[in-house]
C-alpha cells in the first residue's frame, strides 16, 4: 500500500467498515481530483475484487464494453461477454461475487457512478436490484460508490426517493488537503519549502492533489505557478471548463455564480447572487448553490446573531479564484508572467482575499492556536451597514463566538514581511470593537486577534488593542 498523507478520519471511517461484519453500501464524494480513487484503493487493496469506472459522456454500449473489460480483469480472463443491459451485468456480476463473499470480506468499487447512469441505460434501476435483492444480504460484501458528481450523488443516492431509499450505510466527502496536509504531502515528494513558498501555491491551486503533483523538485512557488498555470501544457491552464463542465450537465449557470463571487470577496447573499447572474428566484437558484457548497466550491458562512436565510456565500476554491483573477484574462503565458502580476495592485487585493478565504478554512487548526481548542465555538462574519452618513459602519469577516463568554475578533492580513499597523488602521480596529459591541449589545470580552503571515512587528505601539497575535505558523499544524 503506498503511503498516504493525512486522511486521517477518513482512513479510520474506511478500516471501520472492514470490521463492521454487515453489509455495507458507502457513498464517497467530492470534487474532480482531489484523491478518491487513491484512498478507496490503497485502503482495501487486499479485499477489493472488482472494480469499475464510468466513462464521461460514452454511450451505454461503450459502458457495458467498459464493464467486460472489468469483468475479465477480475476473473483473470482475456475477455469476457459484453452484457445486453445492465440488468445483465450485474447477473454476471453477481454471479462472479457468489463464492467469494463465502469465504472472506469483499469490496467491489464503482468509481464515477453517475457517468454509468446514461439517459434511458436503465442503471440506476438495475443498481438498485442488485443491492436489493442480493447485495445487502450478503455479510462480508462492500459496496463501495464513489462519484465527483456530488450533488448528483447526494440527489440521485444519500437522499434518494426511490430504490436507494436509506439503503446507504455509509457516506464519507472527500475534501482538498488542508495546508499542513499540502506541505507534508510536498514533502513526501522530495519538494522542500518553506512556509511562505507553500503559502504562495495554495492561494493559487487549493489542496487538491493531483494539481500538487504537477510541482517539480527545484522550483520556486512562482516558477511553479508560471508553468502549470500559464503555458498552454499546464494542468490548470484550462482546467476550469474541464473542472466545471465534468461535473454539472450545464454549468454555466455555475461558472457565472463562480465569477460573481470572484469579483467579491467579501461575498454575496443569496438574492444577491440571484441579481448579479440573472438567475430566476426559487428552487432552482436554491439547487444550483446546493450543488456548488456540496462539491466544495463555495461555502455559506451564517452572519453573527442571524439565521441561515441570511447566510453570505463565498467562493472558497482557491484555483477557481485564481482563474478567474488571473489565468482567464491573461494576454502574456510563460516564464515570468506570475511574477509580473504578482508586482501590481490587483494580486495584493487577491492576495489578501486569498489568505482570509485559506485562514477561515482553517478555524480548527486557527482554535488551536489560540489555546481553545476544547471550548465550544461558533464561527461567523458580521458587518453593519449604517442608514445614515454620519453613523459609522464596520465588518468583520471573522469571530470566534465561544462558550466561555469571549468573542475572538479576527482580522486576517497577508504581508510578505512582519505586518505594520499604523495609527489610521489601529483607530479602525478600535472604531470596529466599539461599533460591533454597541450594535450586538454583547456583554462578552472582546479579544483582537491579529491573523498574520509573519505577524505584527509594531505590536507594543497599541498595548492592550491586540489581545492574540497569530503568524501564518498556525496552517501548518
Amino acid at each position: 500500500m503506498k503511503n498516504i498523507i493525512g486522511r486521517v478520519e477518513e482512513k479510520e471511517h474506511l478500516k471501520n467498515i472492514l470490521g463492521s461484519n454487515e453489509p455495507e453500501l458507502v457513498a464517497v464524494y467530492g470534487r474532480r481530483r482531489v484523491g478518491k480513487t487513491f484512498l478507496i484503493t490503497n485502503i482495501f487493496e487486499k479485499e477489493l475484487v472488482f472494480e469499475l469506472s464510468g466513462i464521461h459522456n460514452a454511450s451505454l454500449h461503450q459502458q457495458l464494453e467498459n464493464f467486460s473489460f472489468a469483468m475479465a480483469k477480475a476473473t483473470s480472463k482475456k475477455k469476457s461477454t459484453i452484457p445486453a443491459n445492465w440488468m445483465d451485468a450485474f447477473d454476471m456480476l453477481q454471479e462472479y461475487l457468489v463464492p467469494i463473499v463465502k469465504k472472506r470480506r469483499t469490496v467491489i468499487f464503482i468509481d464515477e457512478f453517475p457517468w454509468l447512469n446514461t439517459p434511458r441505460s436503465g442503471f440506476l434501476p438495475a443498481f438498485e436490484n442488485f443491492w436489493n435483492t442480493w447485495a445487502s444480504r450478503q455479510y462480508n460484501l462492500v459496496v463501495i460508490i464513489c462519484g465527483s458528481a456530488a450533488s448528483w450523488m447526494i440527489n440521485k443516492v444519500i437522499n434518494s426517493r426511490g430504490g436507494l431509499h436509506n439503503r446507504v450505510t455509509r457516506k464519507l466527502r472527500l475534501l482538498p488537503f488542508t495546508v499542513g496536509e499540502t506541505a507534508d504531502f510536498l514533502k513526501e515528494r522530495k519538494i522542500n519549502l518553506d512556509q511562505y513558498q507553500v503559502l504562495q501555491l495554495y492561494m493559487a491551486m487549493g489542496g487538491v492533489p493531483q494539481y500538487l503533483k504537477e510541482i517539480n523538485k527545484g522550483e520556486s512557488a512562482a516558477q511553479a505557478i508560471d508553468r502549470i498555470c500559464f503555458t498552454k501544457e499546464g494542468l490548470l491552464f484550462e482546467e476550469f471548463k474541464n473542472l466545471y463542465h465534468s461535473l454539472f450537465e450545464d454549468a454555466s449557470n455555475h461558472t457565472n455564480v463562480i465569477r460573481a463571487l470572484a469579483r467579491k470577496g467579501s461575498g454575496l447573499t443569496r438574492s444577491a447572487i440571484i441579481d448579479a447572474c440573472k438567475l430566476t428566484s426559487g428552487g432552482g437558484a436554491t439547487q444550483l448553490l446546493d450543488e456548488l457548497t456540496e462539491s466544495g466550491f463555495i461555502t455559506p458562512y451564517i452572519p453573527f446573531d442571524r439565521t441561515a436565510k441570511d447566510s453570505v456565500y463565498k467562493l472558497t476554491d482557491e484555483y477557481s479564484h485564481f482563474y478567474v483573477k488571473f489565468i482567464e484574462s491573461s494576454r502574456s503565458t510563460g516564464a515570468g508572467t506570475w511574477l509580473k502580476f504578482s508586482t501590481g495592485a490587483s494580486w495584493k487585493s487577491w492576495a489578501g482575499n486569498a489568505f482570509e478565504s485559506i485562514c477561515m478554512k482553517h478555524t480548527l487548526q486557527l482554535k488551536k492556536a489560540l489555546g481553545i481548542e476544547s471550548v465550544y465555538t461558533e464561527t461567523s462574519l458580521w458587518r453593519y451597514a449604517p442608514d445614515k452618513q454620519e453613523q459609522e459602519g464596520a465588518q468583520i469577516d471573522l469571530l470566534i463566538d465561544r462558550q466561555d463568554r469571549c468573542i475572538n475578533i479576527c482580522e486576517m492580513k497577508f504581508s510578505i514581511m512582519g505586518f505594520d499597523i499604523s495609527k489610521g488602521y489601529a483607530k479602525e480596529l478600535e472604531n470596529k470593537l466599539n461599533v460591533f459591541r454597541q450594535r450586538t449589545k454583547t456583554k462578552k470580552t472582546l479579544f483582537l486577534t491579529m491573523v498574520t503571515t509573519y505577524g505584527v512587528k509594531n505590536n507594543l505601539n497599541y498595548t492592550g488593542l491586540i489581545q492574540n497575535n497569530i503568524t501564518m505558523e498556525f496552517l501548518f499544524r
